[in-house]
């Protein structure tokens, strides 16, 4: 279970109403075919032994009776078994009877959970909430067997640090104040939620809403079951819906005849992110604890090259109309605050200044300016090729923007005489001497037009430093400072894929077809020699690093570990180790540049701005982060 990773599954066996001693079986049935497939929590519905239809007959003693012969045979069932199974069935307390959850593991009934929230269904003669009677009762004897009732109680698996299962059963989760509310602020990572919903239109609709929400908002796995097919037909039907989610994300989700939704949950990601909220807790005192046998996870779930993107291809299109406006919002307001109608921007014909300079074109036009206002400055020199020169003049053209076309080699080859560079040294003084003659022009023309100098440098450049300090690193305000390659890209796809103008069609996806380039080296042939992503790596790879790394909060072993899942045979493990280890070094080294960085817009929860983002001091080390790439 290395790295926090545990297996459950919510299983919906076809059961008979009222026949525990078959239900039984059927359980049975489920939890052999889970330990194959390597489950640790196993999650059955709300009165599974007897069925959650029986009306007034669940009261009866000859139901009981069966019902707690039942769990006694699931129990010797589970001996030998490193799982722990959740199973409903009807218990009694006195001349009461309740809903229970019974916790097993190994052989023992850890404890039976009761439904606190009573709703006349199935119980009809209980009128009254019992949600107070129940405190813990230790010593309570179910049929010979020496357990604890209570109204909540948790489980701590002890060998998967943070690992807290909490029940919610039936009608609970509709509670104003739901159990699986309380429960998760006094620590559960994970609500086994025992349904007893029925099959409507709407229900599958409705449980993954449900279930995106109440995992989000509590930071939680949920593991969910609901009666199987055909368990009554009198007033409803049932699906067997099982469905797992966590922190928001449906993960598995099977409905049918026997259902079984198998996948696994990240106690370590849940962690993390309680962490930032400052509202989690564990109540020491709630918890009883189990221990599995230590065993590596299998791991079937998916993980995308871009978790920064949706998943589904057809919100695209909304995601980035979405992100566009994010963009222009910002710009339109930084722009009537201070009292300019003109933007500068510095065109190279690569994706960031591409976007950037729509996204001006978008501001004025929202300003009711003329495209005009929009003063695109294309600055080549030393290692500008006739390719990005010619899409950035052509983008620029097609959206309506004043054309300017700067060569700055005369004025660097002065500086470079003035410091007394040599001309044939392209040491890095002679790549920055570039960056700050660029930025250097742009500034002084926004004061020339009244005007602000928009910059394009984007999130993933600044995580790594691939930027000249008061160079291109800097501006008077950052349309892409919150948007990693990935989002710039897509960015850039979707208005090439909506516009109806061929010319800037054509070269828009040019600009995506070309490689990464500062062009701040001499080029030969007029081919582009100079690759971002041969020093840094792949952007894509970098994005999908931050996304764990710094936003999920995972080690670098465990972040290569889902890389090799999602990227499959791209790159070898050797390779991913050495780009993790370049990130790392970057991402520490070069952090006084994010400290001073200019404004600029968030697009997502995640963003590198000293002021309301990522804060880290400008000489940490990242010796223990290598430390655990170099054992390996």
């Amino acid at each position: 279970m290395r790295h926090g990773f545990i297996k459950v599954a919510a299983a919906a066996p076809v059961i008979k109403v009222a026949d525990a001693d078959y239900n039984a079986d059927r359980v049975i049935e489920c939890i052999n075919s889970a330990e194959e497939r390597g489950v640790k929590l196993l999650v059955f519905p709300e009165l599974t032994l007897t069925g959650c239809t029986c009306g007034d007959i669940i009261t009866h003693q000859v139901v009981l009776d069966g019902a707690k012969r039942a769990l006694k045979k699931v129990v010797e069932a589970t001996v030998g078994k490193d799982m722990l199974v959740i199973v409903g069935l009807p218990v009694t307390f006195g001349a009461r009877v309740f809903s229970a959850a019974a916790q097993i593991c190994m052989g023992d009934i850890i404890n039976l959970s009761t439904r606190e929230c009573v709703d006349g269904t199935p119980f009809s003669a209980v009128e009254e909430d019992y949600s107070a009677l129940l405190r813990p009762f230790g010593g309570y004897d179910f049929d010979g067997c020496d357990t604890c009732l209570s109204a909540r109680k948790a489980v701590e698996i002890g060998n998967i640090p943070g690992l807290r299962v909490a029940v919610e059963i039936g009608a609970d989760k509709d509670a104003v104040m739901a159990p699986s509310v309380t429960e998760a602020l006094d620590g559960a990572t994970v609500i086994a939620r025992m349904a007893s919903c029925p099959q409507t239109v709407y229900s599958l609709e409705e449980a993954e809403l449900s279930m995106k929400a109440d995992s989000k908002k509590l930071i939680a796995g949920i593991v969910m079951a609901c009666p199987g097919v055909g368990e009554s037909t009198t007033d409803n039907t049932y699906s067997g819906l099982c469905m797992v989610a966590e922190n928001g994300e449906i993960l598995a989700c099977e409905e049918g005849e026997d259902a079984l939704a198998v996948t696994e949950l990240d106690i370590q990601l849940l962690i993390n992110a309680r962490r930032d909220s400052g509202e989690f807790d564990v109540r020491a005192d709630e918890l009883c604890t189990v221990q599995f046998a230590d065993c590596e996870t299998e791991l079937t779930r998916k993980y995308r090259m871009h978790p920064h993107l949706p998943a589904d291809s057809e919100k695209m299109p909304a995601f980035c109309r979405r992100m566009l406006d994010i963009q222009v919002n910002g710009l339109v307001k930084r722009m009537k605050y201070a009292g300019l109608d003109h933007c500068v921007v510095g065109i190279s014909g690569g994706v960031d200044s591409t976007l950037c300079v729509m996204v001006c074109a978008m501001a004025v036009k929202k300003m009711g300016l003329p495209a005009t206002n929009v003063v695109a400055c294309t600055l080549p020199c030393f290692g500008t090729s006739s390719r990005t020169k010619s899409n950035a003049i052509v983008v620029a053209e097609q959206c309506g923007c004043e054309v300017r076309v700067i060569d700055i080699g005369k004025s660097v080859y002065q500086h470079f005489d003035d410091i007394g560079h040599a001309h044939d040294d392209y040491t890095i003084a002679f790549e920055n001497a570039q960056a700050r003659e660029r930025t250097q022009v742009l500034m002084d023309i926004a004061n020339k037009v009244n005007g602000l100098d928009v910059g394009t440098e984007d999130l993933s450049e600044f995580i790594d430093g691939w930027c000249t300090y008061n160079g291109d690193h800097t501006s008077m305000y950052d349309v892409n400072l919150g948007l990693t390659k990935t989002h710039v890209r897509e960015g850039v796809r979707y208005i090439a894929a909506t516009t109806e103008d061929k010319v800037l069609k054509a070269a828009l996806y040019d600009v995506l077809d070309c490689p990464v380039t500062p062009e701040l080296l001499p080029i030969q042939d007029d081919m582009i020699s100079q690759k971002s992503e041969d020093a840094v790596g792949s952007y894509s790879l970098q994005d999908f690093f931050t996304y764990y790394v710094l936003q999920c909060g995972f080690s670098p072993a465990k972040t290569i570990r889902l890389a090799e899942i999602a990227y499959k045979n791209e790159f070898t493990r050797e390779e991913l180790i050495r780009w993790m280890t370049s990130y790392c070094k970057r991402l520490f080294s070069q952090q006084f540049k994010r400290s001073c960085l200019m404004d600029g817009p968030a697009v997502m929860d995640f963003t590198v701005s000293p002021r309301c983002g990522l804060h880290l001091p400008s000489d940490g080390e990242c010796a223990l982060f290598l430390k655990e790439l170099e054992e390996l």
